[in-house]
């Protein structure tokens, strides 16, 4: 088994033509003078042994200038498990969870619902087994109840990303989780903002 930390998760899936929110990494101080600024940011810790960023204390928003950036690094850099520092681009949007899970009783199967914290206790979310139609896509999202505050135009592009995981799937059958929370639909552009992928 392999686990992607985030940074190859994204690698991994911008090559399969998903979108990314643009970022930089940070592993020290001085990689700073490589960077061009695009504030805000999001800083967020990595590594192969970090699973829950948010439960570590890993995530800090709204990093507004340089001296923020540098202030999220030095606290960050102290959590154990450290290897560097994800400063992602800041968006707002409605947060969508998206994702691939190997069953055993089904094989693969795709999930959708509202995403963010707390995924389990709001229970907004359906699945379908792969390979999936375009009635099937239709129906799970019209299933939840963050459908409702979706424009038509981003349930479209919503059917596109998730025919675009059914592609991933036929591709790469060793895949046993993919993890995408929160996807966000920003300027009717979908956006892959947290991911996570594991491979038998």
């Amino acid at each position: 088994m392999k686990v992607f930390t985030e940074k190859e998760a994204g690698s991994f899936l911008s090559k399969q033509g998903f979108n990314l929110l643009p970022g930089f990494y940070l592993k020290k101080e001085s990689d700073l003078e490589k960077v061009n600024f695009d504030f805000p940011y999001v800083a967020k810790i990595s590594g192969k042994k970090i699973i829950h960023k948010k439960k570590q204390g890993g995530i800090i928003l709204n990093v507004k200038d340089v001296q923020d950036v540098l202030n999220s690094f030095n606290y960050l850099k102290k959590i154990k498990g450290f290897e560097e520092v994800f400063f992602q681009k800041q968006i707002s949007g409605i947060e969508l969870i998206l994702g691939i899970k190997k069953t055993p009783e089904f094989g693969h199967v795709v999930v959708f619902g509202e995403g963010g914290s707390g995924v389990e206790e709001k229970e907004d979310f359906t699945f379908r087994v792969f390979p999936v139609s375009l009635s099937d896509v239709k129906e799970m999202i019209n299933e939840t109840k963050i459908s409702k505050k979706l424009k038509s135009k981003e349930i479209l592009i919503l059917e596109k990303e998730i025919f675009k995981l059914n592609k991933l799937v036929k591709k790469y059958l060793e895949i046993k989780e993919l993890d995408v929370n929160p996807l966000i639909i920003s300027s009717n552009k979908p956006y892959f903002v947290d991911t996570r992928i594991v491979f038998d």
